[in-house]
């Protein structure tokens, strides 16, 4: 399997010697969507069965968790933003530490999974409480909260999208730009 355009962007190395063989040093890649959609996908049937079965014997959903999820969204889109800053060195952004930035696009690889499958858990269970709404009382208490931590959920995984892109090593300035434009 050969490198994509984005693995040198993200720490892997092209394989050293004649005609580029030997092993990959280990790096990160970009989270793809389709992981984070299956993800969710899988979570939300499973929210929904669950809540089908069993919504007699498990607590109500409370605003605490889908208000937490946002507020790490907040967190990390403003780390996001910073992280940004420092790695394009804008003036006053203040000294880059690479090994930070690493650790931050580790935790935004986490986060958005994470983000992905609890937005998937409360759209499940949203879905179950708009289908007996009207018909159960417990529908009615959990329809609200689900849409909220469904809302925070999301937003965590905008925000670790956001900051696993602000951690990008940006692309090297062309050439051409400094022969003075010929």
């Amino acid at each position: 399997m050969s490198p994509g355009p984005d693995d040198e962007r993200y720490g892997a190395r092209r394989p050293a010697g004649p005609g580029g063989s030997g092993p990959t040093r280990p790096g990160l890649r970009p989270t793809k969507a389709t992981t984070l959609i299956v993800a969710a996908l899988i979570t939300a049937g499973l929210g929904w069965l669950v809540m089908h079965q069993y919504f007699a014997q498990l607590p109500n959903v409370t605003w605490l968790p889908g208000l937490i999820l946002a507020g790490l969204g907040v967190v990390e889109a403003i780390a996001a933003h910073d992280t940004k800053a420092r790695v394009e060195q804008r003036p006053r952004s203040g000294a880059l530490n690479p090994l930070l930035v690493a650790r931050l696009v580790v935790l935004a690889k986490a986060s958005s999974l994470a983000g992905s499958i609890f937005a998937g858990w409360y759209g499940g269970v949203a879905a179950w409480a708009l289908s007996e709404r009207g018909n159960l009382n417990v529908a009615d208490a959990n329809l609200p909260p689900s849409i909220g931590g469904l809302i925070g959920a999301l937003v965590l995984v905008a925000a670790a999208l956001q900051l696993e892109r602000a951690g990008r090593v940006p692309d090297p300035p062309d050439d051409d730009d400094s022969s003075g434009g010929h």
